[in-house]
């Protein structure tokens, strides 16, 4: 069996209306098939510079992730490239020397199979978040409460540093330590060119997020039916996520009035007369 995913609802423009927890108890949406440049240019920045360049695994990075161990003592750092986490995250096996050589092996065959952006895409829509959030959209959406697309420097920064050690370090826990961890990854960006000064700035003043935030619930009948029916996948539907709140705070009104003469149900869809396309959906107010 693959991996389950959210069920994920949106409008005719892309827009959340609601989604469905995974059936794993995970909030894993469908993987996407772009990735914000913020993102990408942070992760890569963070996880592995050389990542447009070796052929899934970096010796370099290796050799001095263990010469880093040996003088500390204990296991400071990994060297794993983004190729070879997605092999881990795959897999799902105990981080020994001897499962770091197989996932070395299976990297470089991944990306004979495909291509870096596709392995960018992996490694955003598998990565752990905290908690039971994973995958990049359904942190962008639990922490900060928009799509990857709208996220700032800040923000970009913080998700791509979680994934590094997300059980010790998340926005409820060790806030330090990650407001650090984000800085500098920041700091680099800015070293590299890829950042100017002001936006360094400004980056570097984002508080972080609180606890998760609930994910949007427009048309909640509607995401039940899909979540019943469509288990795992992204539905874009004709709704217009506007005209829904519209609809839902006039429902709202007259339930209020009709609830007073003994009227206890209401529903009710908009269409487009011309296409018969449904534009609002409220199964029960």
């Amino acid at each position: 069996k693959g991996t389950p995913y959210s069920t994920v609802v949106t409008d005719r423009n892309g827009e959340l209306l609601g989604a469905r927890i995974a059936e794993d108890g995970q909030w894993r949406f469908p993987p996407s098939d772009t990735l914000p440049k913020k993102y990408e240019t942070a992760l890569i920045q963070f996880e592995d510079r050389w990542f447009r360049w070796h052929p899934g695994v970096n010796p370099v990075s290796i050799f001095r992730a263990a010469a880093g161990n040996l003088r500390a003592g204990r296991v400071t750092s990994g060297g794993s490239t983004i190729t070879m986490q997605v092999i881990r995250m795959s897999r799902g096996k105990d981080r020994t020397v001897l499962q770091k050589c197989i996932e070395a092996i299976l990297a470089t065959r991944l990306e004979l199979r495909c291509s870096k952006q596709e392995i960018l895409g992996l490694y955003a829509s598998h990565a752990p978040f905290g908690g039971n959030v994973v995958g990049l959209e359904a942190a962008s959406w639990r922490y900060f409460g928009r799509p990857p697309t709208e996220l700032s420097w800040g923000e970009a920064a913080t998700l791509a540093v979680l994934p590094n050690a997300p059980s010790d370090i998340h926005p409820g826990k060790n806030r330090e330590k990650l407001t650090a961890k984000r800085n500098r990854l920041l700091r680099a960006l800015l070293e590299t060119g890829k950042l100017d000064s002001l936006d360094f700035e400004l980056a570097c003043d984002e508080p972080l997020p609180g606890k998760p935030m609930a994910l949007p619930q427009e048309a909640p009948h509607l995401t039940e039916w899909h979540g019943k029916m469509n288990p795992g996948k992204k539905i874009r539907t004709t709704l217009d996520f506007h005209l829904q709140r519209q609809v839902e705070a006039v429902a709202d009104r007259w339930n209020d009035a009709f609830s007073r003469a003994g009227f206890h149900d209401l529903a009710a869809t908009v269409l487009d007369v011309r296409t018969g396309d449904v534009l609002a959906y409220v199964g029960n107010a």
